[in-house]
């Protein structure tokens, strides 16, 4: 048999009691109502907008900005007087004036292309709490136009909005704030063309100057020398492996972690040490080129996070993908002619020095390795 335990029910809040306690409640959430509205209605929305309608002969765009950021700049303590028609036209050449110093636009002609500014009417939207200027900025139009505005200094949280338009069309957009890099806008002319290539064909060629662990690798592949088709076999096939996961990593297809593939970039360098001390102790096949190819994939990567760093513009993908390419290839090919020329003028001067090559090259190539390797697992040196 089961004893019931019988539990006493909820007591009742008598209704004299209730009233103050709801009282109190609404209080509270009414006043929490009004000082959460507080600061919104101080600034309302901290950002500006800028269209650029890019052509061949100019730029035709309009700005908007909210009035709560112009009236600091003018020295306006209420900002909605701006809305008063006699206000807005008495201060119309210090707000051009103030836009034009705020927006540093080049590629049209020599310096900053918003001093020679045509401005056209001016038009009240967003409710009415913003003014949107038209303006023209008559001059021919590079291949590449920079942008870089900065119209609220005084509020880091400001941001400003580009649209870019060519053709009718809206090709590209940005968000930039007063600490962001200037933003570069490519033309989808020949001219356009060439500007990408004139800016990442040489960031190509400067990464992989300038990374010591791709240098490293590549003097490994070369150490044991060989015929010129042997070598341009043994280049070509890393070529084709991190061209392969450069493109598909820079187009986010597919993408690997930085904590992953640094590391497997540092132990690439001791694996072709490793190999090279194997083979001239006669214990295995030449196999740099499928070694190459294989830890060239995992150097795409690397080259891909640079490349993602950079900035790919959108609306010239392809031809920005394709030139940082050929920057890296540059770059490759002349530290391979380098390197090949001398340790082949080395070798055919002094004969017994081959083995000496192989051996102490390989075991430098082989601590750095296992250096950079310990580094970025064990020290965060990613």
């Amino acid at each position: 048999m089961i004893a019931s335990l019988s539990l006493p029910g909820p007591r009742a809040i008598p209704t004299s009691r209730l009233r103050p306690l709801l009282a109190w409640l609404a209080l509270l959430v009414a006043l929490g109502t009004v000082l959460g509205a507080a600061p919104a209605s101080a600034h309302p929305v901290p950002f500006s907008y800028l269209d650029l309608r890019v052509g061949e002969q100019a730029v035709e765009g309009r700005m908007r900005v909210h009035l709560t950021d112009l009236a600091p700049v003018l020295g306006l303590a209420q900002p909605e007087a701006l809305l008063q028609p006699a206000v807005l036209n008495a201060q119309r050449p210090a707000m051009q004036r103030y836009l034009a110093s705020r927006i540093a636009l080049t590629g049209l002609g020599q310096g900053n292309a918003f001093a020679r500014a045509t401005w056209g009417r001016i038009a009240s939207v967003d409710d009415r709490e913003a003014p949107q200027f038209a303006f023209r900025l008559p001059a021919p139009t590079a291949g590449r136009v920079v942008v870089a505005p900065d119209l609220a200094h005084q509020d880091p949280a400001h941001q400003t909005f580009i649209n870019v338009y060519e053709d009718g069309d809206l090709t590209q957009q940005f968000i930039l704030s007063g600490s962001s890099e200037p933003a570069t806008y490519y033309r989808g002319t020949t001219s356009g063309a060439l500007a990408v290539m004139g800016t990442f064909i040489p960031s190509g060629i400067e990464h992989i100057l300038i990374g010591p662990d791709h240098i490293l690798f590549l003097v490994g592949l070369l150490l044991l020398g060989g015929s010129l088709r042997r070598l341009l076999v043994i280049v070509t096939a890393f070529t084709l492996g991190h061209s392969a996961t450069l493109s598909l990593a820079a187009l986010n297809i597919v993408s690997l972690p930085g904590w992953l593939v640094e590391p497997a970039i540092a132990l690439s360098i001791v694996v072709i040490g490793v190999d090279n001390l194997m083979q001239r102790a006669g214990q295995g096949r030449d196999l740099r080129a499928w070694v190459a190819g294989v830890f060239g994939l995992v150097h795409g990567f690397g080259f891909a996070s640079v490349l993602r760093e950079f900035g790919l513009p959108q609306e010239a993908l392809g031809w920005s993908l394709f030139s940082f390419n050929v920057g890296v290839e540059l770059g490759q090919l002349a530290i391979v002619v380098v390197v090949a020329s001398l340790l082949g003028w080395i070798r055919r001067r002094y004969v017994a020095a081959d083995k000496w090559i192989v051996i102490t090259g390989s075991a430098v190539v082989i601590a750095a390795g296992a250096y950079w390797f310990m580094e970025r697992v064990f020290f965060g040196g990613v």
